[in-house]
């Protein structure tokens, strides 16, 4: 319990008084961390003690945001690391240098809402590190409509390939190469438990994700291998400033209880509580750091 209180007060710390309000930005979908401002906050200065030393994991969308994030934190604490990304190479290249300061790091570039390119990852990661331990489904996308009827069929079929196709397919190929002891963990998001109006067809995908942790976790429960879920609230990463106008960009997360966005590293801590052994009794589960909102499920 003492590491996690330390590792809270580090990222608060580094945090500092958090601006409420920023300089309204826009960026063209999937977005760049490089070129926001201020730029997301992805790891703390507390250091690793060894909780997934000689681990494997595989993150989707670890380029950026809480995938950076992730990717850092089970660094630090001895895991090596492949992330997947669309196509965000700056990004992707950046993840790759910090992470490699720590343990080895593999990039795999590549579109998730195909089956084929899912497999191909797999594929790719096992033949560099030999096993997964670690399966972070992480990968999103996300497109505002206010009105219900301006989601296209494209957009619909787009978002649910990307949000939860790719975690099918990711989990089904990466099975056959994770053991007893292994740990799925699924990003879902606040909106699954209370909606969003001008996020139907996302929030829709992240319901789903929350019934497939649960049912995964049930069917996996056997194999002893830990399946659970991160469900995290208004988090300042690139997705928030390729998806909303800038005034709203800019406002993002005031309307929490904290009355702030979450930085990507106060939530990568809730990914290695659950990688790690000290999760090793908990299955089926879904953490909800959003700032303070109570969610009942």
């Amino acid at each position: 319990m003492e590491f996690w209180i330390l590792m809270l007060k580090d990222v608060m710390q580094k945090q500092g008084k958090p601006r409420k309000v920023r300089r309204p930005q826009r960026q063209s979908l999937p977005g760049l961390e490089s070129k926001m401002d201020p730029q997301p906050v992805s790891q703390t200065k507390f250091p690793g003690v060894g909780r997934l030393r000689d681990k494997v994991a595989l993150i989707t969308g670890g380029d950026s945001g809480i995938g950076r994030a992730v990717a850092l934190l089970f660094a630090k604490e001895g895991a090596k690391v492949c992330i997947a990304y669309l196509s965000e190479v700056k990004d992707a290249e950046e993840t790759k240098r910090q992470v490699d300061q720590y343990t080895e790091c593999l990039a795999i570039r590549g579109d998730l809402s195909k089956e084929a390119h899912c497999k191909k990852v797999v594929h790719d990661a096992v033949k560099k590190f030999r096993k997964i331990d670690i399966l972070v489904n992480n990968a999103g996308i996300q497109y505002e409509q206010k009105k219900f009827e301006d989601i296209s069929t494209k957009q619909l079929v787009q978002t649910f390939s990307t949000n939860i196709f790719s975690f099918f397919w990711i989990t089904k190929y990466a099975l056959r190469y994770m053991g007893e002891g292994s740990s799925i963990i699924n990003t879902t998001s606040v909106t699954a438990y209370r909606g969003s109006g001008g996020l139907i067809d996302y929030s829709s995908t992240k319901g789903a994700i929350v019934s497939f942790t649960r049912s995964l976790s049930a069917n996996l429960i056997d194999r002893k291998i830990r399946v659970n879920g991160v469900a995290p609230g208004p988090i300042w990463t690139p997705l928030i400033v390729a998806s909303f106008d800038p005034d709203k960009s800019a406002k993002f997360g005031t309307d929490s209880p904290m009355q702030r966005a979450g930085q990507p590293a106060e939530v990568a801590p809730a990914y290695l509580f659950l990688a790690s052994e000290d999760a090793a009794y908990i299955t089926g589960q879904v953490i909800h750091p959003n700032g303070g909102e109570i969610i009942n499920g």
